[in-house]
């Protein structure tokens, strides 16, 4: 078995807010990638890395430990855990308190588990060659107002030109209302203080015999394919199987720097954390 991780922060001095971590004992392994989400953490003296560090490392021995219980069960009581350590200095009934995506998986024996909450992304290559994507896509599960609201703010957005006061107001607007549905009813879903979100999460077991390599990658790293466009999933596995996670996540910083105005390429941040775990598992091609 080969794994290679990185994860970086989006610039020099700047916090990390994603975490990755792989655990390998025996037979057992399992990885687990976070994304703290930008933003939050209101009430909370600790911030989003302490928190992504906390529920990662709790998921991870989790998952490691507990090999019979189901993933979506090993993040329930993770959050729940995590929510203990800091409920009595911390208000967790903020809205923005602090939140992440989670990708995680687990492999035992001949079973391999997978677990993908909100817009982190899970790349599963099968023995036949085939990538196959676990995507959580937050928007797709909005129901049709609030989609339809948060479209056309996000065309009034990028109808104006960056920079303009207009678009900063725009900006700000549709901030305001994806907050609002986030953990909410006919909202999305993120891992914060509840531990009944773990439901929400995609989950799904495949025999460990046919998966070939798993990539668990944060958005900062998933632009690559999502906003710059400059390869499909199955041409980004192929490009970690040649140049590891360092080449990929550099290959979205030289196109970050390109397009420094957003310009181009329209999305919240102009650089973003980036977090990628590569695991290759014996017999790969």
């Amino acid at each position: 078995m080969r794994v290679q991780l990185d994860c970086v922060s989006r610039g020099a001095g700047q916090i990390n807010e994603d975490y990755a971590a792989v655990s390998l004992a025996g037979d057992i392994g399992a990885l687990v990638v976070l994304d703290g989400v930008g933003g939050s953490g209101v009430g909370c003296r600790h911030g989003v890395p302490w928190f992504t560090a906390r529920l990662g490392g709790e998921l991870l021995r989790l998952a490691c430990t507990r090999v019979d219980t189901p993933l979506a069960d090993c993040l329930g009581e993770a959050i729940a855990r995590t929510a203990r350590a800091h409920a009595t200095s911390c208000d967790l009934t903020q809205v923005q308190t602090p939140q992440s995506t989670v990708v995680a998986a687990r492999w035992h024996g001949d079973r391999l588990d997978h677990l993908v909450l909100s817009d982190s992304m899970l790349l599963i290559r099968g023995r036949d060659g085939v990538v196959r994507p676990v995507l959580d896509k937050p928007l797709d599960r909005l129901e049709p107002g609030p989609s339809k609201r948060l479209s056309a703010l996000r065309e009034v957005e990028e109808a104006h030109p960056v920079g303009s006061a207009e678009r900063a107001a725009a900006a700000e607007e549709y901030a305001r209302v994806s907050r609002g549905l986030r953990n909410s009813p006919g909202g999305f879903f993120t891992a914060a203080a509840d531990p009944d979100v773990a439901a929400k999460a995609l989950t799904g077991t495949l025999p460990r015999s046919e998966v070939c390599s798993l990539a668990a990658l944060t958005d900062g790293a998933g632009n690559w394919v999502e906003t710059f466009g400059l390869g499909t999933w199955t041409q980004c596995v192929e490009l970690l199987e040649r140049e590891g996670p360092q080449g990929l996540i550099c290959r979205v910083r030289t196109a970050e720097r390109a397009d420094a105005g957003r310009d181009s390429f329209p999305r919240d941040k102009s650089v973003d954390d980036a977090a990628v775990v590569f695991v290759e598992f014996d017999g790969a091609p």
